[in-house]
C-alpha cells in the first residue's frame, strides 16, 4: 500500500517536466494538492501512530526507499518547501538521504 501510493504521486511528478506548456500549471496544482492533502498526511500519520523510525516496523524497507525517492523528486521538481508541515517526513527524508547506499541514487534531475 505504501509503495503504491508513492508510485502514484511519483508518476505525476516525473511526467510533469515533459507536459506541454498549457498543461503544466494545472498539473503542478494537482501534484501540490495531492501531496499536501492526501499522500503526505497519510505517511505522516503512519509515522506518528506507531512511533517507529520507518514506515514498516523499525527497519528500512522498500516502502521507505520509495517514499524518500518521491520526496526527493517532489522537492526538486515541484516545491522545495513542500515538506514544511510534515516534520516526520522531513526526518525520514534527511536520515535516509545521508545513508551511503541511498545517497548515491540522488542526482539533479532538473537539469
Amino acid at each position: 500500500m505504501y509503495v503504491e501510493g508513492a508510485a502514484d504521486l511519483e508518476m505525476m511528478v516525473l511526467y510533469y517536466p515533459y507536459l506541454p506548456p498549457g498543461e503544466k500549471d494545472a498539473s503542478l496544482a494537482t501534484i501540490k494538492d495531492k501531496a499536501r492533502n492526501r499522500y503526505f498526511p497519510a505517511y505522516e500519520k503512519v509515522l506518528k501512530s506507531h512511533g517507529q523510525d520507518y514506515l514498516v516496523g523499525n527497519r528500512l524497507s522498500r516502502a521507505d526507499v520509495s517514499l524518500v525517492e518521491l520526496l526527493h523528486h517532489v522537492e526538486e521538481l515541484v516545491d522545495p518547501s513542500i515538506m514544511a508541515n510534515f516534520p516526520l517526513l522531513k526526518v525520514l527524508y534527511f536520515k535516509l538521504s545521508e545513508r551511503q547506499p541511498i545517497s548515491y541514487l540522488y542526482y539533479d534531475i532538473s537539469t
